[in-house]
Order: C-alpha cells, then structure tokens, then sequence
C-alpha cells in the first residue's frame, strides 16, 4: 500500500463509507494478510526468488502469463507516476506552486538513482517506515475526536459497494506487492514464521489504515478538493507537526516513486543505452501527464488494475 501515508486512497475506497469503510479496511487488511501468506508459503516451497519463476507454478497458458507479467510492469510504471503526481500535488496543495515544478524536481531526483547506485536511498526506508508510523499515530492520537463523525454514516451508503471496493483496494496492491514479497522467503526458515509474519503485517495494515482513516474524517471541506488530506490535517495543527510530516510524506513519495520505477525498469538493465533511452522517455511523459493531477490517476487507474488483479488473487488463493 505504497500511497498509503497520502490519505487520498483511503478515502476513495474507505473513508467515503463511514462506519462500512472500517469494515472494509478490517477485510481488505485480512485478505492482504492472507496473500501475504500464501505468497511466502509458495515461494519458500518452491523456492522462488522472481516473479518469472512465480507465474509458471500455476501452469498457464503462455498468453496468460505474458498478459499477467505485461500488467506488472504497467502498473509499476503507473506507480511511478502516481508518486511524481504525488509529490508535485504536495508543491501545489501547500506552496501554490505548479505542477511543473514540483514534477521538474521529483523527475531530476529519479533521473540521478537511476543512473546511479539506488542501494542506500533502500536503504532509507528502513529507517523511514517506522517514523511514518509513528508520526501517523501521533496525528491521530491527537485527533482522536474524528471518529465521533462516524455516527454521519447514511442509510444510502451501501454496505456491498464498501466491500467491493475493500477488494479491488486489496487487488491492486498485490499487484505490485507480490514482486517484493517473493526474495523475503529467504529470511522465514519455515510455515510457522510465515504465518507469524503475514499475521503482524495483517496488524499493521488494519493500525494504519484506521489510524488514516480517521485522520481524513477531520477534512473540514470537500475532500475532493484536497489532493493529500493527511497533509492538510497537519497542516491543521501546530507548525511543526506540518513541517516534519511533510518532509517525510515527500521522501516517502520520493522513495516509493524510485522503487515502482527502478521495477519497471530492472528487466532493461542488460542494455544499457536501451535502459537510459527508457529512462528518458520516463521522464519525459511524467512532464506531460502532470497536469491530469495525483487524485484523476487515482481514481481512474487503480479500479481498472484493482479488477485486472482480481484474476491473479483468484489464481493465487486456488493454490495448494
């Protein structure tokens, strides 16, 4: 859940539903979880380190995999753009800056990693994660009065669409989670550290997304007007809790950006002048998509890749 920490996810699938989006965030963390296991258990059985080896356990088609592995690196390569969306909405939402702008910096900082050494910014999100946590819990914490606004949920508002959206939530994350689940089998010795690591990711999903959740009730407009409302209920409370989270929130869009875009761009790395053509055009395009702004890509990409996903969770959740 890569744009988790923006808040504008949640609300599209959670936060619009009130009290059903606490459900929906309660199945789609489970059902997370549960990939997260059936992942780790296939790829440590068979011992599975790429996404190649992965796809071929379930005995496609070789159409059906070359679509299913042609999805992947699509939505890697819409991930990324999403990220520089991100970060160029931050510049527009609280400097009144352009999108130009804030895509000229973010594109200029991807451009440097890829062309150089991308192990130490990884290196970060070892270090960043926990302080995203706790900074989101500590937001909350403070304004734990948000959840008094879940008595507003309407009788129009549909329990079945909350769940539906729970589970192309779910759907399109995996997508892109699965590739990064298959090296950790090399760390769980057997199914017993497996479970217990899909069981306290399941947890830390649920804490997260509730704890967001009821950062994004406190919105006090249109929240379709407001392209990251974490940042903007931080920017609601002292200046420094502004400050801190949003240097945070633009390394942790910077480093999400880097990581969906060096996944897209791993299979080029044995030719290097098609690698750096690639990484050119990257580039390139973010500057003419910048414009269409992080919440149209958001609503309008991730449901089509949500459902596309749904075929490979299926795929996933009939293996033995």
């Amino acid at each position: 859940m890569q744009d988790l920490h923006l808040g504008k996810e949640i609300y599209l699938f959670f936060g619009k539903y009130k009290f059903y989006g606490i459900i929906g965030i309660f199945i789609s963390s489970i059902l997370m979880g549960i990939i997260i296991y059936k992942v780790l258990k296939i790829s440590k059985k068979e011992q599975i380190e790429s996404y190649d080896q992965f796809i071929t356990q379930f005995h496609l088609n070789q159409k059906i995999q070359n679509i299913i592995q042609t999805i992947i690196q699509i939505f890697l390569l819409i991930s990324f753009y999403i990220m520089i969306a991100g970060f160029s909405a931050y510049f527009s939402q609280e400097w009144q800056l352009s999108n130009y702008a804030g895509t000229a910096i973010i594109v200029i900082l991807c451009y440097i990693i890829f062309m150089g050494n991308i192990e130490r910014l990884m290196k970060v999100n070892t270090v960043l994660v926990p302080i995203l946590m706790i900074s989101i819990l500590i937001l909350i914490f403070r304004n734990a009065d948000a959840f008094n606004l879940l008595e507003e949920t309407t009788k129009q508002t549909s329990v079945i669409k909350a769940i539906w959206d729970a589970v192309i939530y779910t759907s399109y994350n995996s997508i892109i989670l699965i590739p990064i689940l298959l090296p950790l089998q090399k760390c769980l010795k057997n199914k017993y550290l497996i479970f217990i690591t899909a069981t306290i990711c399941t947890f830390i999903l649920i804490i997260l997304a509730i704890s967001i959740f009821g950062l994004i009730l406190k919105v006090d407009i249109d929240i379709n007007k407001v392209e990251l409302p974490t940042v903007y209920v931080a920017g609601m409370m002292e200046k420094k809790y502004k400050v801190i989270y949003g240097i945070i929130i633009l390394v942790s869009i910077y480093t999400s950006a880097i990581s969906a875009g060096y996944g897209f761009l791993e299979k080029y790395h044995n030719n290097p002048k098609q690698y750096k053509r690639i990484v050119i055009i990257m580039s390139t395009i973010a500057f003419l998509i910048s414009n269409l702004g992080f919440t149209t890509l958001v609503n309008l990409l991730y449901p089509i890749f949500g459902i596309l996903g749904l075929v490979q969770i299926i795929i996933i959740l009939k293996k033995t």
